[in-house]
């Protein structure tokens, strides 16, 4: 069986449906059905799909405050060296959240979400700058959470 094209996978009635579940995470797939014209299984079918092709996940969403990590932080890195090995290494530490391999004034850019001050020099210290390969980095503290979204690529 020969994989299914992406634009196989995300045509307009996909993209309804992820819009759905971009308002309400655990709307029903009834409810969803109604709205895109499609039956309950065939939603449901379409859901698999699109979580099987990686095209979405359907996670729980946190605040970092209501949930302890009262400091997170943008870090720059500047890396000598191949970018995908200190990539790798990031992406193990706990409290990064993501990590980008970039173009610009960074190799890569990851955010950090820690308890406290404390907890965030523990990261910086002894976890980012002693791995092989990074240069530099600069952290840029998060004072304000201004705004999150994830309701992209269905418009």
């Amino acid at each position: 069986m020969k994989p299914a094209r992406q634009s196989e996978i995300l045509d307009d009635t996909a993209k309804k449906i992820i819009e759905q579940l971009q308002e309400d995470g655990r709307r029903p797939y009834g409810t969803i059905g109604k709205s895109v014209g499609l039956s309950e299984a065939a939603v449901r079918q379409r859901v698999q799909r699109l979580i099987q092709n990686g095209v979405m996940q359907i996670v729980a969403v946190t605040d970092p405050m209501q949930v302890g990590m009262f400091r997170q932080a943008m870090v720059g890195i500047k890396v000598h060296g191949p970018l995908e090995p200190v990539a790798d290494a990031l992406a193990e530490i706990e409290e990064i959240d993501y990590v980008v391999i970039c173009a610009g004034r960074f190799d890569l850019l990851c955010e950090v979400v820690c308890q406290d001050d404390d907890h965030l020099l523990d990261v910086l210290s002894r976890r980012i700058r002693t791995l092989d390969g990074v240069r530099d980095l600069e952290t840029m503290s998060y004072l304000k959470l201004h705004k999150q979204s994830y309701q992209w690529g269905t418009r």
